[in-house]
């Protein structure tokens, strides 16, 4: 019976059995057919992704966990927008649900990017799920979330946990997911897959080596954007293409910022050494943590890692991209410990399949590409305002103007054999790789933003990660020896040692 899938009817010439869940009627989910998950990292991220796992019938959280037991700072979109979703997870009855965790105030943390501040951290988080279960309960009470502050703890207590979810800061994805992996658990692990270009590889082969179902949570490889683009492409809609453009309107956090000088106390409930983990050791200070760590090269990856991990994901699906031949990076004053304020990198990937040879520039901090000629200046704006993203491929034929993520795709000039179809909004919508990644735990095919499929990409980013340090330099990639060939400085931030006794 083992060998045999979860869905699977057991028949013999005396009886059947039939599964739990056809007798208990349409909503019912055996617990057979449930995958028990544990959450790690408990900011915005983490507990807004926790919330959607929530919902969905066949998974149950058992575990939270946070090194930070609970606090109110932070960032989130929109005031209260955390405190909202979660009432809204609750469901009725809830509308008045966690007063206590309001928003205390908003801020700028740069001089154009203001935040409110939300609640996070393991404890609010546990009350949250035990609120969630509690109302689908008779009797209205439920106390099986187990909340921790190390996720080795964690990891060693949950003998029957089947999968993690991994949204802390960058620089703990690798190590987090790797031990999860080792343990025989599924990973979803937050974008950027990892921190470094060592970290991406080993994560892929820990998840060859332990067959568990891993994702990324990143849509763009599956989306019905990348595949029209790629329709349109591969029909030759502009001609063979050699540029790509990509531009968001990225970091909304400080960066090009120096280390702060004084030291600060750190705060009730914080372990700052677990936060730190494999990162270098250094005083706290509010200018790290929360939300702004991914400015700072020991702990984030910046504005191309936050979102070159959407864009690329697509993109190697659409032009079927290999790894890169060099890479290199015009930048604003360099600091030297953040990522500057803004940058353009250049990639060169070779020819592939018929496709020619492609240069892909990235652009951020408010820089853009030249807007194309046959753009109609009403809608320039959309695409090359103060706060526009977005993409563009050059062809020999014409070119395609779509959204950051390919979404609103047109041609220049219009061609009226290639338009993209109406928006369609049907409902709340679900977010389609966590049903991927749900159904892959449960013995379904692997996603296509498995940690093995998106490792690639993942190196191709954090290689313009590595170029942004080192501004006006061509760093020429060899990807079989995972070295820059030319650079020996450069090479040093391929794969970076963890600090003692965290490796």
């Amino acid at each position: 019976m083992r060998e045999m899938t979860r869905r699977t009817l057991i028949s013999a010439p005396a009886f059947t059995i039939v599964p739990r869940r056809v007798l208990g009627g349409a909503s019912y989910t055996a617990p057979s057919d449930r995958v028990t998950l544990a959450a790690i990292g408990m900011g915005r991220q983490g507990l807004a992704v926790t919330m959607d796992l929530l919902r969905m019938d066949d998974v149950q959280v058992v575990a939270v966990c946070d090194c930070n037991e609970a606090s109110k700072d932070y960032a989130e979109y929109g005031r209260n927008a955390m405190l909202q979703q979660a009432r809204r997870t609750l469901g009725p009855g809830y509308e008045t649900w966690g007063e206590d965790l309001a928003s205390p105030g908003e801020a700028f943390l740069t001089n154009t990017f203001k935040t409110s501040f939300g609640f996070g951290g393991r404890e609010p988080a546990k009350r949250l799920v035990e609120a969630y279960y509690a109302g689908h309960k008779p009797s209205g009470r439920w106390t099986g979330c187990n909340a921790y502050r190390d996720y080795r703890e964690l990891l060693e207590k949950e003998k029957d946990l089947d999968a993690v979810y991994v949204a802390t800061p960058d620089h703990w994805h690798a190590p987090i997911g790797i031990a999860a992996m080792k343990k025989g658990k599924h990973v979803l692990g937050q974008k950027p897959m990892t921190h470094s270009i060592g970290e991406a590889r080993r994560m892929a082969q820990a998840a060859r080596d332990s067959r568990v179902a891993t994702s990324v949570t990143v849509n763009n490889p599956t989306s019905e954007a990348t595949k029209l683009l790629r329709s349109w492409i591969h029909d030759g809609a502009i001609g063979s293409v050699r540029e790509v453009h990509n531009w968001s309107s990225r970091p909304y956090w400080p960066q090009g910022v120096p280390r702060p000088k004084d030291e600060q106390p750190v705060p009730p409930g914080l372990d700052w050494d677990m936060w730190l983990g494999p990162a270098p050791k250094r005083p706290f200070h509010k200018a790290y943590l929360p939300f702004v760590w991914r400015g700072w090269y020991d702990f984030g990856c910046g504005s191309f890692g936050d979102m070159g991990c959407y864009s690329f994901a697509g993109l190697y699906k659409i032009l079927d991209l290999t790894a890169p031949l060099w890479v290199e990076a015009s930048t604003s004053e360099p600091f030297e410990e953040t990522y500057p304020k803004a940058s353009i990198v250049r990639l060169k990937f070779p020819s592939r399949g018929g496709m020619p040879p492609l240069l892909l520039s990235w652009y951020d901090g408010g820089l853009k590409p030249p807007r194309p000629e046959d753009l109609p200046d009403k809608e320039a704006q959309a695409f090359f305002g103060p706060r526009a993203e977005g993409i563009l491929y050059v062809g020999e034929k014409g070119s395609i103007l779509a959204g950051f993520n390919g979404q609103n795709p047109r041609l220049l000039p219009p061609n009226p054999n290639y338009q993209a179809p109406p928006a369609r909004r049907t409902g709340e919508q679900r977010d389609s790789v966590l049903d991927q990644w749900i159904a892959a735990c449960k013995g379904g095919p692997a996603t296509e933003a498995a940690f093995t499929a998106q490792a690639p990409v993942t190196e191709a980013f954090l290689l313009g990660c590595i170029a942004q340090r080192l501004p006006g330099r061509r760093l020429e990639w060899d990807s079989q020896a995972m070295k820059i060939k030319n650079d020996s400085e450069a090479n040093r931030y391929v794969d970076p040692p963890y600090r003692p006794g965290w490796a």
